[in-house]
């Protein structure tokens, strides 16, 4: 009988001591727990610790942050443009297992679909009375609220998630270890360390994506019900929440069953077609000329100012004690998503390299940077455009919307659309849940990569992931409301200041393999990405920590003759 196919790449990673796996599993959920019960029992001391800490981290490392931006930008323009750019991710006969439309669609409802559609409204009207380094222009700061945005979830957000992708990715399908953080970064640190700072790493990762993904999920739930009140007039309430939470989970549950490449990649490809639908609708019916000169125009300043905004740090601060993150621009603003997108990482890159196998490292940089910054700039230059001629044609209504309740700025500016509003009203709601969808299934599936590597997760483990997942944002929203939520989404994005290290010591890990990647090394990406069922993975005793491939029967008679 003929043998069965393998699965590759070929696990040639470390097996995890049964003592460090149990504390993976078992710490998170104490801790987050514990974080839970602190937040609901002390709601206000655990926001007034967890702002001062924010204060710290706005006030002492704003120029960390703005420099991390930078150099993930430039990690990225190496990583196109060198030689390395053609390894391709799973060895030289690597395939994608998905078609272009199919992949983007996938990597931008994982990384932001869900956060541009909350932010492409409220940004720019929340911004277009105050904004730095954009000079005034006739209307005032509107241009610079736009062009902010575009800096915001373009081009530099996607670099950090790439960078991060990348480091997986290579790690994953080229070298054959588990998809975690520990396997991308432990092997540059030194030998005696890396057990200890593997176990570290897993935890910070596996923390940041539990708490990332309910704190989300219940800002979609909130910004769920509030398109729900757009167009129904049924005011939110817990009872709503729980039931948008309840609905969510179930069909990211199903998806889960059904499995990444049918269920998420269904799912994401609707998410493109409404999306096209939602901004083509505003586009045609909406202001159309204004949007099209607001485009054109603030497109050139954003390529005219993109080298000053990426470096501003508001360094007048530096020379004064900062008493709240709020006195910071950078505070509310660039340092808040700059955090946001580095806590994120875990589970956002985690799902882009799980699913990019098959695509050269240059095709994975550009098509998780370039195509996407397009499509966010387009959203925002049509969604946001929109937003402010509709303020400014109702006395300010869109502003006095987003200030009432930020996650109702989207709904308010559809609504404003004439003979079509109402519809798209029911598509952006539609477009709300299908977004966090396929966030929550990315997170998921990452979650139980970090989790059960280097063991495989069944259907049924990443259900009991996502109720898990559930039940946290459930008890966050109906005991402790929106100011709990917010308080411990403020936490989980101060936790990014500890695991931008550990991201920074991957990036430099990943540049140091592929600059020490030789002819064996080859040989090994060949050999981890060899289908054939009837050899097996063997330790290669002539170099440390790789491994070759032999016949079955060969090493069968090698342990017989070391017996």
């Amino acid at each position: 009988m003929a043998a069965a196919p393998v699965e590759v790449p070929r696990f040639a990673g470390l097996h995890i001591p049964p003592i460090d796996r149990l504390l993976i599993r078992v710490i998170p959920p104490v801790l987050i727990i514990g974080v839970i019960i602190w937040v609901l029992t002390n709601p206000v001391d655990a926001a007034a610790a967890i702002s001062e800490m924010r204060t710290f981290v706005t006030g002492r490392f704003t120029w960390l942050f703005i420099l991390y931006s930078v150099f993930t930008v430039v990690v990225c323009i190496w990583l196109a443009t060198s030689k390395v750019g053609k390894i391709r991710l799973g060895g030289p006969n690597a395939k994608p297992q998905h078609s272009k439309f199919a992949w983007y669609s996938m990597l931008f409802a994982c990384g932001q679909g869900i956060g541009l559609i909350f932010w492409s409204v409220a940004e720019p009207i929340m911004l277009r009375d105050e904004n730095p380094v954009i000079p005034a222009g006739p209307s005032g700061g509107a241009e610079g609220a736009i062009v902010w945005t575009y800096f915001h979830w373009g081009l530099t957000a996607w670099a950090m998630y790439c960078v991060v992708a990348v480091c997986l990715a290579y790690s994953h399908h080229n070298l054959g270890k588990t998809l975690t953080f520990r396997e991308a970064t432990v092997d540059i640190l030194p030998r005696w360390s890396r057990r200890g700072a593997g176990v570290v790493v897993e935890l910070l990762a596996i923390i940041a994506t539990v708490l990332g993904l309910a704190t989300s999920f219940g800002f979609a739930a909130m910004q769920f019900s509030s398109g729900i009140t757009s167009f129904t007039g049924i005011a939110a309430s817990p009872v709503m929440w729980f039931m948008v939470i309840l609905i969510f989970a179930g069909i990211t549950s199903v998806s889960a069953i059904v499995g990444i490449n049918k269920g998420m990649a269904r799912i994401s490809s609707v998410n493109s077609i409404l999306s096209i639908v939602l901004v083509v609708a505003v586009l045609i019916f909406g202001p159309t000329l204004f949007i099209i000169s607001n485009m054109s125009q603030t497109f050139g300043s954003f390529m005219a100012n993109f080298v000053d905004m990426s470096m501003w740090t508001d360094s007048g601060l530096a020379t004064t004690t900062l008493a709240s993150w709020q006195d910071s621009w950078n505070g509310w603003w660039t340092v808040f998503i700059w955090c946001w997108v580095i806590a994120f990482s875990p589970f956002v890159a985690g799902f882009i390299a799980r699913i990019s196998r098959g695509r050269t490292i240059r095709e994975f940089v550009l098509g998780v940077t370039v195509i996407p910054t397009l499509i966010v700039m387009v959203w925002v230059a049509v969604i946001g455009s929109a937003a402010i001629f509709y303020d400014d044609k109702s006395d300010r209504g869109i502003s006095a919307a987003v200030a009432a309740d930020t996650s109702a700025g989207l709904f308010a500016m559809l609504d404003a659309v004439p003979v079509v509003g109402t519809i798209l009203l029911v598509v952006a709601t539609i477009l709300v849940a299908t977004y966090y969808v396929t966030s929550l299934d990315s997170g998921i599936y990452a979650l139980s990569e970090f989790v059960s590597a280097p063991h495989k997760s069944g259907p049924v483990f990443r259900v009991v992931l996502v109720l898990s997942v559930g039940t946290v944002t459930t008890v966050l929203l109906t005991l402790g409301g929106t100011a709990v939520v917010d308080t411990v989404q403020t936490g989980t994005i101060i936790g990014a200041f500890p695991f931008s290290f550990v991201i920074l010591l991957m990036i430099v890990n990943l540049i140091r393999r592929l600059l020490k990647r030789d002819k064996a090394i080859k040989r090994l990406e060949r050999d981890i990405n060899n289908p054939d069922p009837t050899l097996i993975v063997v330790p290669d005793p002539r170099k440390e920590g790789a491994v070759r491939l032999v016949s079955a029967e060969v090493d069968l008679e090698d342990r017989a003759a070391r017996e």
